[in-house]
């Protein structure tokens, strides 16, 4: 069989609409080139999905042909609300979608228990991904993608929008390449991580989905009964995701990290070692009256969102090779809460999402500085990834930029679920293995429910 006769449509109708694997070739042949207009497809119809189409009405070079999600209620509230008049199709099956809709890419805005798998078969059927953040529900999972990503040749996109807003590039920059001498520490938050279910009580399933719509959603995670807090406040709970919530560990964190990672230039490593400096704790976010907040603030504007999270939380540090060391130790109701505090040897910055402070206040007053953005946070992210998949280049968020992220919120929940409170935990950033805990090392993965194991990467 050559390539000039191997279809996108053929092979998924050899494969099959089943759970088996599909039968993958190697490279591009599964992907035609994309056209002037890259046609998209949604898969995951919550919050975050409405945002990302009211914040890319301006991107260019793009279509949003159709949109998915396993609960078919969803679907027809999402196309009636955002998509009446823009000729949508609705899918309660990704893969269907996928078939019929002769795609160029997917926006995976699913829950993130569910992310990775959907994501790789996305990538095996010939897709270019944009992969919502935290990418990964374990740091296994997560290098998983970038190995898929890179057998299949696929564009990526990881949703953590800093990387395509200039001033917060513009700042990284002055610390990454020494503007600012060498950066002694880092002051970054200390996030809420993510609650355990333990009821068994059961609710009745809503009206309108498909009978196996439940089994679907839960994908690799334990069946549970239905209950809306489950279903609604899924990013709360450790079988979900890793805190989710909006000063959660992978909520926020993945955001704040991220930041961290691109100013210190730690794109592809990691820290050297981990230390939780006091017991967890089940305790609010905040400690500050709204008055003892200084109008100039860079985190004014989130406060409010933080204030009021309560979860389990620990004051931990965490040093990497340079000697750099970040220290995880502010509250959510002062400072930068999705970026951090870089302290070098002329001078401290503050870079948070699209604002800045510093000390002294000439560093951010230099002319080059691009000032704020004033366009929608995401636009520019999402327009980098539709260049990309034309040109072929890598993403501002390329997959193994997103894991480096992505890890070191997992290290946090795990170095927290070990509990050593004063013992230098080490990390060993290339082989990605704890080397002095094996009991963290059982944490790297997670065990998958038949029926949702991730398929071999052939």
């Amino acid at each position: 069989m050559t390539a000039s006769t191997v279809t996108r449509r053929r092979v998924l109708k050899m494969a099959g609409s089943a759970l088996a694997v599909p039968m993958i070739l190697p490279g591009r042949l599964l992907q035609a080139a994309p056209s002037e207009t890259v046609r998209v497809g949604i898969i995951g119809l919550g919050g975050r999905s409405r945002s990302i189409v009211n914040e890319s009405r301006e991107v260019k070079g793009w279509k949003i042909a159709a949109v998915c999600d396993c609960f078919q209620p969803r679907v027809d509230a999402f196309i009636n609300q955002l998509g009446k008049d823009a000729g949508w199709n609705g899918y309660e099956c990704f893969r269907t979608m996928i078939e019929k809709e002769k795609l160029d890419g997917v926006m995976v805005q699913t829950t993130t228990h569910a992310r990775a798998w959907i994501t790789v078969l996305a990538m095996q059927a010939g897709m270019d991904v944009y992969i919502e953040k935290p990418m990964a529900l374990s740091i296994a999972e997560g290098r998983y993608l970038v190995e898929a990503a890179r057998r299949y040749q696929r564009v990526t996109q990881v949703g953590t929008q800093q990387r395509s807003i200039p001033i917060n590039n513009w700042a990284s920059d002055l610390v990454k390449k020494g503007a600012l001498g060498k950066c002694l520490t880092v002051l970054a938050p200390n996030f809420v991580g993510p609650d355990r279910w333990t009821s068994t009580e059961s609710k009745p399933l809503p009206k309108g989905g498909s009978e196996n719509w439940w089994d679907v959603w839960t994908n690799q995670a334990e069946f549970r009964p239905y209950h809306p807090q489950l279903h609604h406040g899924w990013s709360r709970w450790y079988d979900y995701d890793g805190g989710g919530l909006c000063f959660g560990v992978t909520g926020w964190g993945t955001h704040s990290y991220d930041q961290i990672n691109r100013a210190l230039g730690t794109d592809d490593t990691g820290p050297s070692e981990i230390l939780l400096e006091e017991p967890v704790e089940v305790k609010p976010t905040g400690k500050y009256a709204a008055d003892q907040v200084p109008e100039d603030d860079t985190g004014l504007a989130y406060h409010g969102l933080a204030k009021p999270v309560v979860g389990p939380r620990a004051k931990m540090s965490m040093t990497f090779a340079s000697g750099t060391q970040l220290k995880l130790h502010l509250d959510g109701d002062r400072g930068p809460g999705l970026g951090a505090i870089f302290t070098c040897e002329k001078g401290k910055i503050e870079i948070n999402r699209n604002k800045l402070a510093s000390n002294p206040k000439e560093i951010i007053l230099s002319p080059d500085n691009p000032g704020p953005n004033p366009r929608p946070e995401t636009e520019a992210h999402i327009q980098n990834w539709v260049d990309c998949i034309k040109s072929r280049a890598r993403c501002n968020a390329d997959v193994e930029i997103g894991q480096r992220a992505t890890t070191l919120c997992y290290l946090v929940n795990i170095v927290r679920q070990v509990g050593r409170v004063g013992e230098p935990i080490r990390w060993d950033p290339a082989a990605e293995r704890f080397t002095n805990c094996d009991e963290a090392n059982k944490l790297l993965s997670r065990a998958r429910r038949k029926g949702y194991e991730l398929p071999a990467l052939t």
